[in-house]
C-alpha cells in the first residue's frame, strides 16, 4: 500500500474532460500543484454516482488554485464522457484500463461485485515532487470520504505553490 510522505508512482494514462482525449502525465500537474486522484470501481455504478457528484460539488476544489482533480477507473474514455455528460462532471476522468496505477497503487479490490481488480474506493493528494500527502480507502464501496479532511489536507498544498 502507498503511504503519506512517500514518492506517488508516476503515471501517464489516457483520459477525458469533456470531448478530447488526451494523455495526462502525473508529474506535468504535480510541478505547479497539487493532485487528488479520486480511484472509484466503475463509471455510472451506484456507488459512483453518489459519491462523485458531491465530491464535484465540493467548492473548495473548483474554485482552488493549482489543484488538478483526476477521477481514475478502469472504465474506457467513451463511457467516462458519457459520465461527464450526464452528471455534469467538473474534472477529468482517467481510464486505467489495464490497472497499473490501481495496483501500483495497492488499491483493487480482489472482488468487487463479482468484478475482479476494479479500484477501491480511494483519494490520494499529491504534492510537489510528487510526494503522497494524504490518503483515504475503504473496503466498503459505500463508505464515504471526509471532505472536511480532505480540504484540510489541501489548504497547505495550495499555500506552497
Amino acid at each position: 500500500m502507498i503511504s503519506t510522505q512517500e514518492r506517488a508512482p508516476d503515471f501517464c494514462l489516457p483520459g477525458t474532460e469533456r470531448r478530447d482525449l488526451s494523455k495526462y502525465q502525473l508529474d506535468e500537474y504535480t510541478n505547479e500543484g497539487a493532485v487528488v486522484l479520486v480511484f472509484y470501481p466503475f463509471d455510472f455504478s451506484p456507488v459512483c454516482t453518489e459519491v462523485l457528484c458531491p465530491f464535484c460539488d465540493s467548492e473548495f476544489l473548483s474554485f482552488t488554485e493549482n489543484i488538478d482533480v483526476f477521477g481514475i477507473s478502469l472504465d474506457r474514455c467513451y463511457a467516462h464522457q458519457k459520465f461527464i455528460h450526464e452528471y455534469d462532471l467538473a474534472f477529468l476522468l482517467l481510464s486505467d484500463t489495464k490497472g497499473h496505477v490501481t495496483e501500483q497503487c495497492d488499491l483493487a479490490y480482489d472482488e468487487w461485485e463479482h468484478h475482479e481488480g476494479v479500484p477501491k474506493r480511494a483519494l490520494v493528494t499529491i504534492g510537489d515532487s510528487n510526494t503522497i500527502r494524504y490518503i483515504w480507502h475503504t473496503e466498503d464501496a459505500y463508505e464515504s470520504p471526509s471532505l472536511e479532511e480532505l480540504h484540510e489536507t489541501i489548504q497547505p498544498l495550495t499555500a506552497e505553490n
